[in-house]
């Protein structure tokens, strides 16, 4: 089980991870509350898994811009992290 949590509050929490580079992906499904993430303008690409887009996080009014990113429709070579979020920039991904 695996837990993503950013300035105290759990923002993720699943036994279902895909690693990929390092990264935990988690299914989208495992997100806690929605309503602390936002879409964010940034966008970038990956030459295997595709366009990449990124969620904002608030929490207690704190933002964490593009903490959270997403292959909405990956390459084929990436099908695995369809429907999945992955996190960085201080949002810790921890065992339990």
């Amino acid at each position: 089980m695996k837990r993503a949590i950013w300035r105290g509050k759990i923002l993720a929490e699943s036994d279902d991870i895909v690693n990929l580079e390092g990264n935990a992906y988690f299914p989208m499904s495992s997100i806690k509350d929605r309503s602390v993430l936002s879409n964010s303008d940034t966008q970038t690409y990956c030459g295997w898994k595709g366009d990449c887009s990124y969620y904002n996080v608030t929490v207690d009014g704190e933002t964490n811009k593009d903490a959270v990113w997403y292959y909405a429709d990956p390459k084929p070579s990436a099908e695995e992290i369809r429907d999945r979020v992955a996190f960085w920039k201080g949002v810790e991904v921890i065992d339990v």
